[in-house]
């Protein structure tokens, strides 16, 4: 069997290219059509199906893996696959992890300093404006004094 033979290249029409684009335009839509719609959970579950129909789109004709060896098809959809494993197996853990520990809710230690800074720093925002005249012109006033 020659080289020529064994490497040959798959051209892939414009047609295909073009009915290719025009489903990727359709889901785009889709994707934005469905964003409107509340799912409740479900959306993110929706919209990472259609991004997944689109990214097989992509893979399989404009990186021509479809017409490829099966091996390479083969070898990403496993990586896809182990992908996915991690993924699932990463959010079974942070979905679960107020089971196991009772202090995920609340603070370790609800006195220490930041909380009661937080606490000082919303009251101070929330004082009236003349107030913050007042301390603007002290400062303005110490400024020039020295």
């Amino acid at each position: 069997m020659t080289e020529e033979a064994m490497h040959s290249e798959h051209i892939v029409s414009a047609k295909t290219y073009l009915m290719v684009g025009a489903a990727l335009f359709v889901l785009t839509g889709l994707t934005v059509g469905v964003s409107f719609v509340d799912l409740g959970p479900f959306n993110m579950v929706v919209a990472m199906g259609i991004a997944a129909m689109k990214a097989s789109l992509v893979v399989l004709v404009f990186m021509h893996l479809f017409y490829d060896d099966k091996l390479y098809l083969t070898i990403f959809l496993m990586g896809v696959l182990m992908l996915a494993i991690f993924i699932i197996l990463t959010l079974f853990d942070t979905m679960r992890r107020d089971d196991i520990y009772q202090e995920v809710a609340q603070p370790l230690n609800p006195q220490a300093e930041i909380y009661e800074a937080a606490a000082s720093d919303s009251a101070a925002a929330a004082s009236d404006t003349t107030g913050a005249q007042v301390d603007s012109a002290a400062t303005s006033d110490g400024a020039q004094s020295h």
